[in-house]
């Protein structure tokens, strides 16, 4: 699988933090906090194992708290896609 990007990766965590919330892909906003957007703790657990799926890699518990919004963790998982990759 080639490495995800930083805007594939963005991508990917609208969709499913709009599903998430039932709204529009529009109404989440990259630069927002993750706990500003009502995820709860158990939906983070989820969208976390969602993206180790889509991924192929396991994630650290605290990859969600050190990349708090959306720009950030697609940043975060587009560097580790891409050293993963380099590495395989």
């Amino acid at each position: 699988m080639p490495p995800a990007t930083a805007p594939q990766a963005e991508s990917w965590l609208i969709e499913k933090i709009a599903h998430r919330l039932g709204v529009a892909t529009t109404e989440v906003s990259r630069e927002v906090y993750f706990d500003e957007l009502d995820l709860d703790s158990t939906e983070a657990l989820i969208l976390a194992g969602e993206l180790e799926n889509w991924l192929g890699f396991e994630l650290s518990t605290t990859t969600l708290w050190y990349h708090p919004t959306v720009k950030d963790l697609a940043v975060y998982l587009a560097e580790e896609s891409a050293q993963r990759a380099t590495a395989a």
